[in-house]
């Protein structure tokens, strides 16, 4: 039977990032400021406004493929390797980074019975550039398609081809938020640890596969910048800058095991965090306008049913897309709910370094933001070079800062008026 009074830890973390594929890279790039944003090479971009992202096209998956080799078994290895070569970009990314955090928990060779495990993918039209490709072959010559294509282009073959690889038999889906998908996948996953009888949940954001047609939507909805910065791309992420102009698309996935305390003690894990709760809320508006009172109402629920007075948040991990409007709305909430300890919060912003890495944004900066809370150190936000008179909290502004974390909350705010927060804590036994 499930048990809502059950504690939650994260025991593994993975992550691939144009700031690095493992964990030690990711952190140490993001605490020196360095920005993921160059111009694309994933995308042709002769025919579109947006030129500039955090681009993982030429990522080594066979230099991948070879650092895992005595890492796992020659099983897992025959599977990844078999299923690596023929998936989609974003699903390879998806697989690799299951692995690394698999393994990062310690979970091959536990024991871990199959069926009490489950995978939840964080995401929704996954494999776009893939089906455009696909599409515009199908114009020429229809024979000359993926033979495979129909399976290949679903999102469903993200989880299929994760719980293949590792082995699990358990329940698999994809859970689709825009970009809070991240945390309405890890709130799912608590859910099955609660309630469905599951000892493990392996929650991973994957990444979303632009294609021109929706960078130059996104452009012409002025959503992403794409008037400024084509010539220097580090510098087109600026949340909290006055100069800002819009969220910079980016390649990135993450991954977190999620286990019930009960098993993880059982088997030795080492535990990242312990998760005090996850809440979702909605704005009553699919427009992508944030709303302060729906973020405000997300926040407050939050603390809530974590029991957690505001005055015990350390740290926030903003949502911060770099957008005009976005950013000043956010922290406008933060203010609202935190009241007078508002000013001692400390707030940085991932997405100044990574650009918006989309669906998989909360499971790669809870990543981040775990790895600050464990190492002590936060990362700057970059690129504040004329702060925005409006900002008026710490947001860690182009240095990092020596910071003793005890409890963060993860914000995630998506398209369509879907709010995701999350609240972690330094686990203690």
């Amino acid at each position: 039977m499930g048990s809502s009074s059950k504690r939650i830890v994260i025991t593994g973390l993975g992550i691939n990032t144009p700031l690095g594929d493992n964990l030690d890279a990711f952190y140490d790039n993001l605490i020196a400021g360095k920005s993921a944003i160059k111009n694309w090479s994933f995308v042709d971009t002769d025919g579109i406004y947006s030129k500039v992202g955090g681009d993982l096209s030429h990522f080594d998956f066979k230099a991948k493929l070879a650092s895992l080799k005595d890492k796992v078994s020659e099983d897992v290895h025959k599977r990844l390797r078999k299923l690596v070569k023929k998936a989609p970009f974003t699903t390879k990314l998806s697989m690799l980074c299951a692995v690394d955090a698999y393994l990062n928990a310690g979970l091959f060779g536990s024991g871990t019975e199959p069926t009490r495990q489950a995978v939840v993918v964080a995401g929704h039209n996954l494999n776009k550039f893939y089906q455009h490709n696909n599409a515009v072959q199908f114009a020429e010559e229809p024979d000359y398609i993926d033979s495979i294509a129909s399976l290949l282009s679903l999102d469903t073959d993200h989880a299929g081809s994760v719980g293949e690889v590792l082995g699990v038999h358990g329940a698999i889906y994809t859970m689709g938020g825009a970009c809070a998908s991240g945390n309405v996948a890890l709130r799912n996953a608590v859910d099955e640890l609660k309630y469905h009888d599951y000892d493990v949940a392996i929650v991973v954001g994957a990444a979303l596969e632009y294609t021109p047609m929706d960078l130059h939507a996104m452009c012409l909805m002025g959503a992403i910048s794409f008037q400024s910065f084509n010539d220097n791309p580090t510098q087109a992420s600026r949340p909290y800058d006055a100069n800002r102009e819009g969220f910079v698309p980016s390649h990135g996935t993450g991954c977190l095991i999620v286990e019930t305390l009960e098993h993880a003690l059982a088997r030795g894990a080492t535990i990242h965090a312990e998760v005090l709760g996850v809440t979702a809320g909605s704005d009553g508006c699919h427009l992508p306008a944030p709303s302060r009172d729906g973020q405000v109402r997300t926040m407050k629920r939050l603390l809530e049913s974590a029991d957690t007075s505001p005055e015990q948040v350390d740290f926030i991990c903003a949502h911060a897309t770099s957008t005009p409007l976005g950013d000043v709305t956010e922290l406008s909430a933060i203010r609202d709910v935190f009241g007078n300890h508002a000013k001692n919060l400390k707030i940085n912003a991932p997405k100044s370094m990574l650009g918006h890495t989309c669906w998989s944004a909360p499971t790669v900066e809870t990543v981040a933001a775990i790895l600050q809370m464990e190492r002590g150190w936060l990362h700057p936000s970059i690129n504040v070079d004329n702060l925005d008179p409006r900002v008026d909290l710490d947001i860690c502004a182009n240095e990092p800062q020596k910071h003793d974390v005890n409890i963060f909350m993860k914000n995630s705010f998506g398209f369509g008026g879907i709010n995701c927060c999350s609240l972690m804590k330094r686990y203690e036994a």
